[in-house]
């Protein structure tokens, strides 16, 4: 039952017979009926837009409900047709935004045609006249059983008053009466619009009727539950009664509440710990709040959780380190192969930090790479290589900032954030936290967690770090954050200007085997409860499972690989077959298979329209296929492939230059040509500007009628003066493109410096060409 009565009025209706457009006003989840006047908060854009327009024409405006309530934003498909004609009375918009308006409708109206546009609806609307107020005695019957079983229905709910009965019984017209009850009705808005749809008055008042008994009904069985609920309630506050006197009796006899001694072991607690000195007052001022409250209190579970929160903390308690460079290295080196930037830099910062004795401010490191290259495992090394905790906390998916700061204690069910439970969980001020993924936050309207972090991972500022739970500040200075991503692309630009950015590189296949070798192989003997028998395997074989069954940055996929290899041996093992084996290259293809890795790029002939680009995704470096081709048509531009907003302007800038070349002769459509360009793997969106060259040669491929060498890949970004700019990744991509065979790769000449990055012993196979100009590119690319 509704607490606002809708007031009704009999003045006649305003004539809207005309058709012109008039602004259209969803309602959701309610139904309003003629002669009604009544208030509206209203608060989505749209609807605002369309009182503005009912307001400019004449203050008329149509009320229609929608069908789903669900639905935010309701196309023309999601309103009802039939809704009431009303007149604007008074509007405010209140502070918050909410426009709140005053609303008095005339008569029902049937949609004819609905014009849907960015900011509202507008329609033209015709008058549908009221059911026929026929006055013979089954009318007459019917609108007595109303009144008689509403006036009942109003006596056994309180939110009606005698003053309202009245205003309906001096109500001559039936059909505004039964409009009049309905309106005060808490039935569905579904029910209420079929109501409102109806145009005979009979099966109006019979549908009226029917909703008033089992509106009865529904109250009679509330009132059965509410006596059952009181009951229960006087039998809990009579043993809340006798409890109490319970508790008198042991006072007398000295004998001490469970209560009472709760609130001693706290006190204890608090007095044994070592804390500074404003936690102390915090924590005493909330022990006595505590104590003086009584114990069946709500709040008291909340006081009694936030103190021991304080308690738990540890404020003031350290792990004594042990910080020994060479036993670091080899704690470094025995779990992780290669690495080696990422190595020195951490042993950097802890020869630093000895030489300092503690003193400095810890730096947020963050290792950014591809999934599967060690960046979790090397903090985990870092804490057990001198004696510090260890706390992973992973941000993949977190969009809510409370996750970061905590909920205030307001909110049932608050708790602090992930950084003050972490802090908790390891027991000690100066841990190791990994915040694992961090380019993975997102951010919605609870909050950007990237930007609570800002405080965290600021040496400047995270000695009083605040949590909104604890509501005292924490000292994170002595923490040392790492965090780890597979890109900076997506890490706000203030988040990663506090962190030393330290990349953590593919790794070659050299590297992989030894992985391999000396790691994950031993590790899935172990797994898979082999290590009581003779099993080897050989260079080959592992050479054969990263080339043909892997294709990644990291290891993961490799040692899956492994794994799956062992465990078809244990069944053979278990079969009696053999007891011992040396695994060789026949037994993995024997084991594991049809390769699983496509082999496209090696095999693939020189043709003409086809080319190897390069580039680098959060999962490392890759080769792209870039294919072209012209047709007769009306000199379309097609790109397909998920290509960005860059990469398109890439192909313009390419097509803009070859045309100052007189490589492309003319417009497209002088030439009555269609122009294609596709990259493969259509489902993975591909943007950047590092394709250009790529792109160009394609396009210069199909117009010189050339083919291009299969076996070179090339990177670059292109101008439309013919030069070739620098690009990032290099390491990444000539990888890419030495994985798949690749003998040549084309880089900017700008880029020469960033060649002392890559493997020697892929700088010594591959050779590597560098340009500054696009001339250059098609002169070593073209046959």
């Amino acid at each position: 039952m509704s607490d606002n009565f809708v007031e009704f009025y009999e003045d006649n209706p305003v004539n809207f017979l005309s058709l012109d457009p008039i602004a259209i006003l969803p309602l959701r989840g309610m139904v309003i009926f003629p002669k009604t006047t009544i208030h509206l908060d209203v608060g989505r854009p749209k609807s605002i837009e369309s009182l503005n327009i009912g307001m400019n024409n004449q203050k008329k405006i149509f009320l229609v409900a929608q069908k789903d309530t669900m639905i935010e934003d309701p196309t023309i498909n999601d309103l009802y047709k039939i809704g009431v004609f009303a007149e604007i009375k008074q509007i405010m918009k209140l502070p918050t935004g909410i426009v709140r308006v005053l609303i008095e409708t005339s008569a029902r109206g049937e949609l004819k045609k609905i014009y849907q546009s960015k900011t509202h609806f507008e329609g033209k609307v015709v008058l549908l006249d009221d059911p026929l107020n026929d006055q013979g005695l089954e009318i007459k019957a019917l609108n007595r059983l109303i009144l008689h079983d509403f006036s009942d229905f109003s006596d056994m709910n309180v939110n009606f008053s005698n003053e309202n009965i009245l205003k309906i019984k001096n109500i001559n017209n039936p059909n505004t009466i039964a409009d009049l009850i309905v309106s005060n009705l808490m039935v569905d808005y579904t029910e209420k619009q079929k109501v409102l749809e109806m145009n005979d008055l009979k099966e109006k008042l019979e549908t009226v009727l029917s909703m008033i008994s089992v509106e009865k009904n529904l109250i009679e069985l509330e009132k059965e539950i509410g006596e059952k609920v009181k009951e229960s309630i006087d039998k809990a506050q009579k043993e809340y009664y006798l409890r109490e006197q319970i508790k008198v009796i042991k006072k007398e006899l000295n004998e001490k509440v469970d209560y009472e001694e709760e609130i001693d072991k706290l006190r204890e607690r608090l007095t044994q710990g070592d804390y500074p000195e404003s936690v102390y007052d915090k924590i005493k001022k909330e022990i006595d709040r505590l104590e003086i409250m009584h114990p069946n209190m709500t709040e008291g579970a909340v006081i009694r959780n936030y103190i021991e929160w304080l308690l738990d903390l540890p404020w003031n308690k350290r792990t004594d380190e042990y910080i020994d460079i060479e036993k670091v290295k080899k704690v470094l080196d025995d779990g992780h192969f290669g690495l080696q930037e990422v190595k020195d830099r951490i042993i950097e910062y802890l020869a630093v930090k000895k030489l300092i004795k503690g003193k400095g401010k810890a730096p947020i490191l963050c290792f950014v790479g591809p999934p599967g290259t060690g960046k979790t495992s090397l903090a985990s090394s870092i804490g057990d290589a001198i004696n510090r905790k260890f706390i992973r906390m992973s941000l993949g998916g977190v969009r809510d900032e409370a996750e970061i700061r905590g909920h205030r204690r307001t909110y049932v069910g608050a708790l602090p954030g992930r950084i003050i439970q972490s802090m908790k969980l390891a027991g000690t001020k100066n841990p190791i936290i990994l915040l694992d993924e961090i380019d993975k936050i997102g951010a919605d309207y609870k909050g950007d967690p990237s930007a609570a972090l800002l405080e965290a991972l600021d040496p400047e500022q995270n000695n009083s770090f605040t949590d909104h739970f604890i509501e005292i500040p924490f000292d994170l200075s002595e923490v040392l954050f790492i965090t780890t991503a597979n890109t900076l692309n997506t890490i706000p630009a203030p988040l990663r200007d506090r962190m030393e950015i330290i990349k953590v590189s593919s790794y070659t296949e050299k590297e992989k085997k030894e992985i391999a070798k000396r790691h994950l192989f031993k590790k899935q003997i172990a797994a898979n409860g082999l290590e009581d028998y003779q099993i080897k395997i050989q260079d080959t074989a592992l050479m054969k499972i990263i080339r043909n069954y892997t294709r990644e940055s990291g290891v993961r996929n490799l040692e899956r690989e492994i794994g799956s290899l062992l465990r078809k041996i244990a069944v053979d093992i278990l079969s009696n077959k053999f007891i011992s084996i040396n695994i060789t290259s026949k037994d993995v293809s024997h084991y594991l298979g049809i390769p699983k890795v496509n082999d496209y790029v090696a095999k693939r002939k020189t043709d003409i329209g086809v080319v190897n680009g390069l580039a680098v995704t959060s999962f490392g470096g890759d080769v792209l296929i870039i294919e072209a081709t012209i047709y007769k048509g009306k000199g379309k531009l097609m790109l397909t492939g998920q290509l960005g907003d860059v990469m398109k302007e890439s192909v313009q800038a390419a097509i803009s230059y070859l045309k100052s070349k007189n490589i492309i002769q003319s417009s497209l459509e002088e030439l009555e040509l269609d122009l294609h360009i596709h990259v493969p793997e259509g489902a993975i969106p591909k943007d950047g500007p590092s394709a250009g060259i790529a792109m160009g040669t394609v396009i210069a491929s199909i117009f010189l009628k050339k083919k291009i060498r299969k076996d070179i890949a090339m990177t670059g970004e292109i101008t439309i003066r013919g030069n070739v700019l620098p690009i990032g990744g290099v390491k990444e991509k000539v990888l890419a493109a030495f994985k798949e065979g690749i003998k040549t790769v084309i880089l900017p000449k700008a880029n020469e410096k960033n060649i002392e990055e890559i493997p020697i012993e892929v700088r010594e196979k591959i050779e590597i060409i560098l340009v500054e100009s696009f001339d250059e590119v098609l002169e070593k690319a073209l046959v």
